[in-house]
């Protein structure tokens, strides 16, 4: 059960974000859900690459041992940059909208449309 957690704690984060993109009005806190999502899948990138005793891949003369997946660690780096930039660009498009229509409420620009 204890080696669950991490895998437990990815599917609880994830669901979190989840119901926060879908119940929230308020495009801010959409972009908040979906950072969440984002934290959930780093999580589980990391979770997959841990071995329990590992050593960790930088030294040049490892002591014999299993080693921690390095490769699982440079694409959860690369997540955190991606996703920092995609979160920048939403909350960017928020602001725009918030000065067009004096709102960053959903529901708000979804009346404007009809």
């Amino acid at each position: 059960m204890i080696a669950n957690l991490p895998f437990i704690a990815v599917a609880v984060v994830a669901l979190i974000g989840i119901v926060v993109i879908l119940t929230r009005q308020n495009l801010v806190k959409m972009v908040m859900g979906l950072s969440l999502v984002e934290a959930a899948v780093n999580l589980f990138l990391v979770s997959l690459g841990y071995r329990n005793g590992g050593i960790a891949p930088i030294f040049t003369r490892a002591p014999a041992g299993e080693m921690v997946m390095p490769t699982v660690q440079a694409m959860t780096l690369t997540n955190i940059v991606i996703g920092i930039a995609t979160t920048a660009l939403l909350l960017s498009f928020v602001m725009l909208v918030y000065r067009k229509y004096g709102s960053a409420d959903a529901g708000v620009m979804r009346r404007l449309k009809e």
